[in-house]
């Protein structure tokens, strides 16, 4: 089981994916905004992130930048799910992944649930 944070915009898609995260076992909270999230993981520590990297006022660059400016939360697994466009996604895919420690991006229009549950379940099992 995996304590979630989920950042995500869409309130109504962030209901959808909180209920199959608690339906698959794991515990799920959910931030609308980067400030709530940073919030979220400060009071309750995930045991991963998934973000929306299109966030309202900080988007979620700046979000995983000050995520991993804290020790504690340096190696922490993070998804990306965006409705960013994939050719917009490659291009900075090198400094989410390699500077920013982002473990998978995804296009949320090709993205099940199902295979969102199972790269949580296979990330958190990576957590030293």
């Amino acid at each position: 089981m995996a304590h979630v944070l989920l950042i995500e915009p869409d309130s109504l898609l962030a209901r959808t994916y909180i209920r199959a995260f608690q339906h698959a076992g794991h515990s799920a909270m959910h931030a609308a905004s980067a400030q709530a999230g940073i919030d979220q993981a400060d009071t309750h520590t995930p045991d991963i992130v998934i973000l929306e990297i299109q966030l309202p006022t900080h988007n979620g660059v700046e979000f995983l930048y000050e995520l991993r400016s804290y020790a504690e939360w340096q190696a922490m697994p993070v998804l990306i799910n965006s409705y960013m466009s994939p050719a917009d996604l490659r291009a900075v895919e090198a400094t989410l992944t390699g500077e920013l420690g982002v473990r998978a991006i995804y296009y949320k229009p090709r993205t099940s649930l199902q295979l969102l549950l199972r790269a949580v379940s296979e990330h958190v099992g990576t957590i030293a």
